[in-house]
């Protein structure tokens, strides 16, 4: 039988990455603490070194685990809305079409 893939928040992620980071224990300690594989949580590590030199560049914060998730539930929201808008304009036009040709409608 398969084990079910699981599936972690990027808040989850960020937070076991500055576990290693913050506090100089190596992934491997980290990694059996939580359970994850050493090389899924080192992955994490490197993923959040780089955001946080990216942003030092840039002389910037970078964002929060939870500023990224919001980031993140805000644009499906905007591309739901969008779908939704798309919707509208053509059964706008489907039903502005309708009206013109009804008999009487000059």
């Amino acid at each position: 039988m398969s084990r079910k893939r699981r599936s972690f928040t990027t808040e989850y992620k960020v937070e076991a990455a500055h576990r290693v980071i913050n506090s100089g224990r190596t992934v491997a300690e980290v990694s059996r603490e939580l359970g994850v594989h050493e090389s899924l949580l080192g992955r994490w590590v490197a993923d959040e070194r780089r955001r946080i030199e990216a942003a030092a560049m840039h002389r910037e914060q970078p964002l929060s685990g939870a500023e990224r998730a919001e980031l993140l539930r805000l644009r499906k929201q905007v591309a739901e809305q969008d779908k939704d808008i798309a919707f509208l304009k053509k059964a706008s036009a489907y039903f502005a079409a309708m009206q013109q040709n009804r008999p009487g409608s000059s």
